[in-house]
């Protein structure tokens, strides 16, 4: 047995045989990390560009949107074929995992270079369907052109670091995120302030810190017994396509939806209440986003445990695991909940001091921190019906937060309670995918009970 097929037999003993609890906290660690330094980062842009105006701070939060998008195809390639690949490690089918881990790394890069060029040819209607104002325009159109440029780096490192993970190798993945987002966090000032580029400058830091994150990933998946990516094993055929829309339509769907729902809210925020509207939403959006992102890590720990147990037929290693998660992660976000109710003003007033934006701001705030503790049952839910390859399932779930509930609350709510209805639609919006979740993963967790219907 060479070197290479003995550190296979050892991940596969740590990730079937080591107690639940410990190795989902154990992967978690990591996960958990990059997620808080990655919001950190967002949340940094919002901040630095909130010394600016209060129209620049609107800019940032109106090509949120297509951000999300590029991050929403990173994931649809990176999470779709991360399931796929740990499933078939956990069940020793080392071809198909070598394959698909290829197929999904070239295909971000060319759906991530397509973007990159039709949203420069489109550059200025892209801008207006996002929701710029003519007063946020020139802060939009410089800060949407830089991040386009980076969008296959920024698709590709997101593949790479999800198929980390799903082998294992979270300590390695975080390595990556983390040392991008540092670098962003440090070129921020210096870009904006120091060399005067102001809202390009932000942007410019963001793309060279993915850049960063990219190569850092990449070498890293040459290391030890992850699996090497080669062109020679790409597979475009129908089979992996199908594999990776099964694994990754719940994340494209989650935040493909939540870039529309971002530019249905800046919309209609600046119809109701202008730029300072668009601006407090903006805040209230990366500061719910940076607790969030603690329990997404946490989360990200739970799924290599859940495909690969799944792949190996420990099915009880997978309920235990999901039930560990939904515990700490309810009390974690009902810890974060309170000084979101309690404090919301002084929150908001931290990334910008303009008494229009904060009186948007900290309402907001407030509501979606009452329904946030419900949050952690929804979100462990939908990875683990990911993780397990029940895309259908996992797909409505991922539909409903920023999409089948939250696009229509924020139509009819605007149009009964104005400003206010607009502040009210993400807490209602979490309150009802808490209840579609609940028939769509209970079912599947009382089968794993039984390993004839688990299959």
């Amino acid at each position: 047995m060479d070197a290479a097929e003995q550190a296979r037999q050892k991940r596969y003993r740590y990730m079937t045989e080591t107690p639940v609890p410990k190795l989902i906290s154990t992967l978690a660690v990591p996960t958990i990390i990059s997620m808080l330094v990655t919001g950190l980062y967002n949340t940094a842009d919002t901040y630095f560009v909130g010394r600016i105006s209060t129209q620049a701070t609107a800019a940032v939060g109106i090509v949120f949107p297509a951000m999300s998008l590029i991050q929403a195809l990173g994931f649809f390639c990176g999470q779709g074929s991360g399931t796929y690949v740990s499933r078939k490690l956990g069940s020793g089918e080392m071809k198909e995992a070598n394959e698909m881990a290829a197929t999904g790394f070239f295909l971000a890069l060319i759906i991530g270079a397509f973007v990159s060029i039709a949203g420069l040819i489109f550059l200025d209607p892209l801008a207006r369907i996002l929701g710029a104002t003519p007063s946020t325009l020139a802060d939009t159109r410089a800060y949407m052109r830089i991040i386009l440029c980076g969008a296959p780096f920024m698709m590709s490192q997101l593949v790479i670091n999800n198929q980390l993970r799903f082998q294992g190798s979270a300590a390695y993945a975080m390595v990556g995120l983390v040392s991008g987002a540092l670098v962003n966090i440090g070129l921020d000032p210096l870009f904006m302030f120091g060399l005067h580029m102001g809202v390009t400058g932000a942007a410019a830091a963001t793309v060279l810190s993915q850049l960063l994150s990219f190569c850092i990933l990449l070498i890293g998946s040459y290391r030890g017994p992850n699996i090497h990516i080669h062109i020679n094993n790409v597979r475009f055929n129908a089979h992996y396509l199908k594999q990776i829309a099964n694994g990754g339509s719940p994340s494209l769907a989650r935040q493909g939806l939540s870039s529309i729902s971002s530019v249905i809210l800046n919309t209609t925020a600046g119809a109701l209440g202008g730029d300072a509207a668009i601006a407090g939403m903006s805040v209230v959006t990366r500061v719910m986003m940076l607790a969030f992102s603690a329990l997404i890590g946490f989360g990200q720990g739970f799924q290599p445990v859940c495909a690969f147990n799944y792949g190996a037929k420990k099915y009880e290693r997978v309920r235990e695991g999901f039930w560990f998660c939904v515990r700490y992660g309810t009390a974690f976000l009902l810890l974060l909940a309170i000084p979101g109710v309690l404090f919301s003003p002084r929150i908001v007033e931290f990334f910008r001091d303009d008494p229009d934006v904060v009186a948007v701001g900290s309402v907001a705030l407030r509501f979606i921190a009452c329904a946030f503790p419900l949050n952690a049952f929804t979100t462990m839910s939908n990875m683990c019906l990911q993780s397990m390859g029940k895309g259908a399932r996992a797909t409505l779930l991922a539909s409903g937060r920023s999409g089948l509930f939250m696009i229509p609350l924020l139509l009819i709510l605007s149009r009964i309670f104005g400003l206010r209805g607009v502040e009210m639609a993400q807490a209602g919006s979490d309150v009802c995918t808490f209840l579609m979740a609940l028939p769509l993963i209970l079912p599947v967790l009382r089968q794993l009970q039984d390993p004839e219907t688990a299959k």
